[in-house]
């Protein structure tokens, strides 16, 4: 007997008909999540682990009968019901063949599609299953989603098994969330997660990088704005607010916005009400705000950078990614996938690491973190035509002193700290390219304004 309510994961990308169908679920006892596209639904299978899957057909980039597929790959006893509004005998014999439990046209028949879900779920039931957690997923998929994955993240380090877990606390929440960690590590992909497992998942998501956006455009990017605002305002136009209603806005490197714009921004979080620029009419929202940076917020407070209020309001929950070096065997794990994706990208047979190449890339620092990992990965597929990985594959920088290299290798003195060797790294790569600022973000994997801002810190002028 279930202990709570049947778990339903509603799979449709027609916002009508999803909301119509969660409101009548809900009514009938469920707990109810959805999802707009396949990538989601699979993100909430692995971490929500619903009772039952209701898929549409017709959906952009993954079909629901390719996503009937891969959830009965991960599961096969989880049920699966198919729905369309496009139905021939030859796709509903089709659906059964793959393993749905059943395929219900649309407009539906809501009475029939209770009786349809209530013998779905008791059919689950009577299936024998090894988990302590009744008509969980198998343990072949909860394995994948605490152990190796959640979403787009990958490892196995105790490090990024606690940020599994906390992201899946702070999606059930609707509070503001600060997350913070080095450049690359992998801040909008956490925020998109938080997002894909909240109850906002059928909503936008909606992502604003203050760093990226000119000064001059940055209040009308956030806060919209009418017809006539100023020089070149044809139209009225939505800011991120409007834009994610009943979803969430991603604010990333919310440190670099102009402090004299913070306070509206404070003012607007709290009031949840907007005013676009030039405009006289206010418009109220429900959105809850993500926000990220890779600075030290409370530094940034200290330094006046990002105010004391603003901070306090964001910061209601607080995740912190910790940078690749700190992951332990994840550098491995990820390599091996990066190279199997990038293999497929650029053709010829999956290309192997030596173990020697491994055992460099354990020994090397990331400054750029897994963006950097992944760049250097790619560089490697694209060399390595042969199938495997060799040490010669490897960027100079990357090889400690016992590596063969053909010059400008990377050598750091024994005892050195990360942060002694993660300097010296940037300084060397600035010589390779001639001070070349472009060129030696591209190589380390970070941003040229990464790049800036650590010159900055060291009060070294190149």
């Amino acid at each position: 007997m279930l202990e709570r309510p049947p778990k339903i994961l509603v799979v449709d990308d027609d916002p009508t008909f999803r909301g119509v169908l969660e409101m009548r679920l809900e009514r009938w006892g469920y707990q109810v999540k959805v999802a707009d596209r396949a990538r989601k639904a699979r993100s909430l299978v692995q971490s929500w682990r619903p009772d039952l899957v209701l898929s549409d057909v017709v959906m952009p980039e993954v079909s629901g009968m390719q996503l009937l597929n891969q959830l009965r790959e991960d599961d096969p006893g989880r049920p699966v019901i198919l729905l369309t509004a496009h139905a021939t005998v030859e796709m509903a014999v089709d659906a059964m063949k793959v393993g749905a439990v059943d395929f219900l046209t649309k407009p539906l028949n809501y009475p029939n599609l209770r009786a349809v879900v209530e013998e779905a779920l008791a059919q689950a039931r009577k299936r024998p299953r090894d988990d302590s957690e009744p008509t969980s997923a198998s343990p072949k998929s909860r394995s994948a989603s605490t152990e190796e994955e959640l979403g787009p993240f990958m490892g196995t380090s105790r490090a990024m098994r606690d940020i599994y877990e906390l992201i899946r606390s702070v999606a059930e929440s609707d509070a503001s969330v600060l997350i913070t960690g080095e450049s690359g590590t992998g801040k909008e992909l956490a925020a998109q997660t938080i997002h894909d497992l909240s109850a906002r998942a059928g909503g936008p998501f909606i992502a604003v990088n203050a760093a990226a956006i000119p000064r001059e455009l940055m209040e009308s990017e956030i806060f919209g704005h009418e017809r006539g605002a100023f020089t070149g305002a044809t139209d009225a136009r939505p800011g991120c607010f409007e834009m994610a209603d009943d979803g969430t806005l991603f604010l990333d490197e919310i440190g670099e916005m102009p402090r004299e714009l913070q306070p509206k921004l404070l003012r607007v979080l709290d009031r949840a009400k907007i005013r676009r620029v030039g405009g006289k009419r206010e418009v109220t929202f429900n959105v809850r705000t993500l926000a990220a940076t890779n600075r030290d917020p409370r530094k940034a407070v200290e330094e006046g950078i990002l105010r004391e209020d603003l901070f306090f309001r964001l910061n209601v929950l607080h995740v912190h990614l910790p940078p690749l070096r700190e992951r332990g065997g994840d550098i491995s794990l990820l390599a091996q996938r990066f190279a199997k994706e990038f293999s497929a990208k650029h053709g010829g047979e999956t290309r192997t690491f030596e173990d020697q190449s491994l055992e460099f890339m354990e020994a090397y620092p990331w400054p750029g973190n897994v963006r950097e990992l992944r760049n250097l990965v790619e560089r490697a597929v694209v060399l390595a035509r042969e199938g495997r990985i060799r040490p010669s594959h490897l960027p100079p920088y990357v090889r400690v002193p016992d590596a063969p290299s053909t010059g400008g290798e990377f050598r750091f003195p024994e005892g050195a700290s990360a942060a002694d060797v993660e300097k010296a790294l940037f300084l060397q790569t600035l010589d390779e390219t001639g001070n070349n600022k472009a060129e030696a973000a591209r190589r380390l994997g970070v941003s040229v304004r990464t790049v800036r801002n650590k010159l900055n810190a060291w009060k070294i002028d190149r």
